[in-house]
């Protein structure tokens, strides 16, 4: 599948001999929604993600099986289900820090995939492995770790909260700048980059992100 290849070949840029040479083939525009639960935690994390017209018709060209030049609803159903299987073993792009803690996220139900206007359009909904109440700092982004995908939100507005409880906390979008996270961090992660061909924990010091204080 043509997805699961374009994961495999982000894999093969952590290879590089420096983090330079590690860029993003693949860009998407993200919109994240954190929603608090009834108890007053949080519930789920609710993805929407547009990716770049190339992307989107590579993903046709290996999809479309009729060769009609687009996808039909059980083609985007299969789109799914690889991308579902296919970021598993990255957190499904998710950055959770619970108070200084990374947080994994549990396998979502399902991911729904459209195409319209000749983009791939993904959405589909988290939940954080273990309880996280609104309390302290927490921390969400998108992120791939790979840096093989480039998740961008377009405006502050699109890292949202959801929730009456959750609203009540204070808020507020971080962007770092890539260039000065490499200079600050660049040994570090050049060895980290090295020891884990997976991606590492230390990739999210380039996520935008939003910063939740309750």
């Amino acid at each position: 599948m043509q997805t699961k290849r374009l994961v495999m070949a982000g894999l093969a840029t952590l290879l590089a001999p420096t983090l330079a040479s590690a860029h993003p083939h693949i860009f998407a525009e993200a919109r994240l929604e954190i929603v608090s639960d009834e108890t007053g935690g949080i519930g789920e994390l609710r993805n929407v993600w547009r990716f770049d017209e190339m992307f989107s018709a590579s993903v046709v060209l290996d999809f479309d099986k009729n060769s009609n030049a687009t996808l039909d609803p059980e083609e985007l159903k299969e789109v799914g289900q690889t991308v579902l299987e296919s970021l598993a073993e990255y957190n499904y792009y998710t950055t959770i820090l619970d108070n200084g803690k990374s947080v994994k996220v549990n396998r979502p139900a399902g991911i729904t995939v459209d195409y319209k206007d000749n983009q791939l359009l993904m959405m589909f909904a988290v939940k954080p492995a273990e309880a996280m109440p609104l309390k302290g700092k927490l921390s969400f982004g998108v992120y791939d770790p790979t840096m093989y995908t480039a998740m961008d939100f377009a405006t502050d507005d699109d890292l949202a909260v959801v929730g009456e409880k959750i609203e009540a906390c204070k808020r507020q979008v971080v962007r770092p700048d890539p260039d000065e996270v490499l200079a600050e961090n660049k040994d570090t992660l050049t060895d980290a980059f090295w020891s884990d061909p997976t991606g590492t924990d230390m990739s999210k010091l380039f996520a935008t992100r939003i910063e939740i204080t309750c």
